[in-house]
Formats: C-alpha cells, structure tokens, sequence
C-alpha cells in the first residue's frame, strides 16, 4: 500500500502483500507470500520467512524470526451463547497482539490477539512449531515452549519457566516463575501453579516427587491384584 512506511536495507520477495499504514523497520527481510495487515509495525533486523500472516494491528518487535506459516494477531475464540437459541455467537476481538524483541515463533504457530486488551509475548521467548496461544494469553520474558503446547485464553506463563512439548493450559491459569512443565503435562482452569525452579508432570500436573509416588504406588496395587489372581 502506498502508505506503507520503510525503514533502510529492506527485503521483500515475491507476491508478499503489505497493508495500509503498516511500518517494517531497517534491515527486515519478508518471506515470498506473507500477508502484513493495516496498522502492522514491525522493528529491526526482523527476519520473517514465506507465508507468515500478521492480522491488522500487531506489533512485532526488534530482532523477531518469525518461521513459515506463523499466524499472529487472529481473532480469539471467544463465543457467547444465545440463551434463546443455544446459538453461539463471537465476542468482539477488539485487542492487540505484542511481540517484544528478540522473540523467535516457529513454523506453522498461531497467537491470538487480546479480547479487549492485549495479547503480550515478552522479550526473549522462544516458541515451538505448532503451538496455539490464545487471546489475552501474557508470556513472561525468556520463557521457552515446546511443540504441540496449548494455552487457553487469559493464562499467563512466569518468566524463565520451561514448557514441555504437548502441554495444555486451562483459561485463566497462572504458571509461575521459572516452574517446569514436564511434557504432556495438564494444567487445570483458573489453577496456579507456583515455582520457582519446580518441576511438574502428570494430568492434573502436580510436583514431580508427589507425581512418581502415585506411579509406584500404583504399581504396588498393581502388582498386589496380580498376586492375588494367580494366587
């Protein structure tokens, strides 16, 4: 668009579509086939691969990769339902999406913008390949998430926690700081889970100690039962 605004040194490859308003800062390369929605600032020495979608009004940081097929800024799924009806209706997904420098998102992730506020990933997170962060969702700085990690809407992940692969977060649950999320880990609605340093595991998660206890008493019962039935 024509009132798009360009920083030096910049780089755009073939048949990538760039919105009304929307500013990319010095030395930004973007991807053959993106899309940068109206409103869409990006900052410096951010490198965006093909095909990577950025919806109206995100704002993306300085020293950003975003990897092929990212989806930033879309609506959350936020519905409410017709008590006449049952139909379901959308919210208004008016907020924002924020991504803080060096921010690195990999390929074929999605991040919702914010309901009425803002969607915030802080400085230094590094993101997987297919992981869903929903509306209003505030990611601490430094935090890493593996892949096939969902977090619902209105959750929030502490600063330098870890986040194993195909873990899943309620709405409104709190991950402190520099907790450990073991992989496939399930995180309940409105739970709080409080670090620092602390590793857990399981579905519902709970400490890790807590959590190999059950295992071995399990298999204790386990082992009891069979006894019994040879017996």
């Amino acid at each position: 668009d024509p009132t798009a605004t360009f920083g030096d040194h910049i780089s755009v490859g073939p048949h990538a579509v760039i919105g009304p308003a929307a500013h990319i800062g010095d030395s930004t390369s973007i991807g053959a086939g993106t899309v940068i929605g109206a409103g869409v600032k990006i900052g410096a020495h951010t490198r965006i691969y093909p095909r990577v979608v950025l919806y109206p009004g995100t704002e993306i940081g300085n020293n950003v990769v975003l990897h092929a097929g990212v989806v930033l800024g879309s609506d959350g799924f936020g519905y409410v339902r017709d008590a006449n009806t049952g139909e379901y209706l959308q919210f208004p997904q008016q907020g924002r999406l924020i991504l803080e420098d060096n921010v690195e998102i990999g390929a074929n992730t999605t991040i919702d913008r914010g309901a009425l506020e803002e969607t915030r990933i802080e400085h230094g997170v590094k993101i997987d390949n297919l992981v869903h962060l929903g509306h209003n969702v505030r990611v601490g700085h430094d935090v890493v998430i593996a892949a096939q990690t969902g977090v619902s809407g209105s959750s929030s992940i502490g600063a330098n926690a870890i986040v194993g692969g195909q873990v899943g977060i309620g709405d409104h649950a709190h991950v402190g700081e520099q907790v450990i999320l073991g992989s496939g880990s399930g995180i309940l609605t409105h739970k709080k889970v409080k670090g620092p340093g602390i590793v857990f595991w399981g579905r519902p998660a709970r400490p890790l100690r807590q959590y190999l206890k059950e295992l071995a008493a399990l298999a204790r019962i386990a082992r009891s039962s069979k006894d019994e039935e040879e017996q």
